[in-house]
């Protein structure tokens, strides 16, 4: 671990002084930019919600970025260039698609330019023997040893490039980071929405923060169905925080399994949920993180790439259950495969209770997150609104996926979330996320 961390604190030492007290980024969501109407992008996120678990089973981790739906624009090179990423917890690499991409290579479509290295000043490429090449399972030397080589497989298909490191630029603040320049792609058509590539910000060496040295980041994200087109906002850095006087709920991160695939993630030590006043008959043990075959882990996982919540199947059912119970007579037909419970759409916020998701051994006041009806139920049509959380033993779902527990960013919406790694700990506060 020495050398990483070395590495990692001479790069910020390099930075500008701008970009070591912090980052601020504005997120748009992919769906706001195209004008859809509300039926539209509900059936969009269950989509990629559905398709997202089906197609899980096909890697060894379990959450894959490919469908998320946050894009950040930022300015890549000098002169700079610009350039759109997804952001996406459950990943590591930055990376964005070059100039000598071509569709020969399976290179997708953008919205912008491709990033073209030839154009600046401050590209390097980084050596075989570079630190840099040596940090996460994404990179790896060339057999000819001249070049540090990108290759990432998804269950969506695969990225192939070159390591450089180069400047970028977010906003006002400039920093040197290492990424990969992608020149072939076999993703499936539409992964990111138009992006230009991604910018990780898992847990491992090679993704923004750890890059930054920086311990914090924190995002809020606007709701998915507000009249007004807020974008969402994420800190990293210094200008990562929390404030106002709303009630602060903070639970520590589980310790990392030491595979270095599932050492990306966020696990949770989620123990129960409550809906209503009823706490469900659901054995702590699902939610824990375990071994549940040579390689793989599920738990309990938080993911900025997920639209929708997954629960365990246990879990799944008895909330299904409990619902079906308190909501009764109130429940109408489904207008649309692929949803469960639903009731008039004017009635949800009368009819449907709260959730509570109880962290920690034993729960308590002081590790609950209570989820509002809004971020757990959507409106799908002019009439209905629906549920949407959904079990994640979907069908040719296979391990880990179908054992896992996501909580996706539709539940996060309107909560100011603080990841400060340093400490070790997760902290959630209600927010107003339009007002950021």
């Amino acid at each position: 671990m020495a050398r990483p961390l070395l590495w990692l604190a001479l790069l910020c030492a390099s930075l500008t002084f701008t970009a070591c007290a912090g980052i601020r980024l504005e997120l748009v969501h992919v769906d706001a930019r195209e004008n859809r109407t509300v039926a539209e992008r509900v059936r969009r996120a269950t989509e990629r919600t559905h398709r997202r678990l089906a197609s899980m089973g096909e890697v060894t981790a379990p959450v894959r970025w490919v469908e998320t739906q946050y894009i950040a624009e930022y300015l890549i090179g000098d002169p700079p260039q610009r350039a759109e990423a997804i952001i996406d917890t459950g990943s590591n690499l930055i990376w964005t698609q070059c100039a000598a991409c071509r569709p020969a290579g399976g290179c997708f479509s953008q919205n912008l330019s491709f990033y073209d290295p030839s154009r600046s000043r401050t590209v390097q490429p980084v050596a075989c023997n570079g630190t840099a090449c040596a940090l996460g399972s994404e990179t790896q030397c060339t057999r000819d040893r001249s070049a540090c080589a990108v290759l990432t497989a998804y269950g969506a298909g695969a990225i192939a490039g070159v390591l450089s490191t180069e400047v970028f630029t977010f906003g006002s603040q400039n920093a040197s980071l290492a990424f990969g320049c992608v020149i072939a792609s076999r993703l499936t058509p539409g992964s990111l929405d138009g992006a230009s590539g991604i910018i990780g910000l898992g847990r491992g060496a090679l993704s923004l923060v750890s890059q930054l040295g920086d311990t914090k980041f924190s995002y809020c994200l606007t709701p998915y169905f507000s009249d007004a087109v807020n974008t969402s906002r994420l800190f990293v850095g210094a200008s990562a925080g929390l404030g106002g006087n709303t009630p602060v709920t903070s639970v520590p991160f589980v310790k990392n399994p030491s595979d270095d695939l599932f050492g990306t993630f966020y696990f949770l030590p989620l123990a129960g949920i409550t809906v209503g006043k009823a706490k469900l008959d659901v054995p702590a043990a699902a939610f824990d993180l375990r071994q549940v075959a040579p390689g793989k882990w599920a738990g309990t996982l938080i993911d900025s790439g997920s639209p929708f919540t997954s629960l365990v199947d246990v879990a799944y059912q008895a909330l299904r259950a409990e619902l079906a119970r308190q909501l009764g007579t109130s429940l109408v037909p489904p207008p649309a495969r692929g949803l469960d419970l639903c009731v008039a759409g004017g009635d949800a916020g009368k009819l449907v209770p709260p959730l509570v998701l109880h962290f920690g051994s034993g729960g308590g006041a002081a590790s609950d997150v209570v989820v509002p009806p809004e971020n757990y139920w959507a409106p799908v049509d002019d009439t209905t609104a629906c549920m949407v959380v959904f079990s994640s033993a979907r069908p040719n779902a296979t391990l880990p996926v179908n054992e896992t527990t996501i909580i996706g960013n539709y539940m996060q919406q309107n909560m100011h979330l603080l990841y400060d790694l340093g400490n070790g700990v997760l902290s959630f506060q209600p927010a107003d996320c339009s007002a950021m």
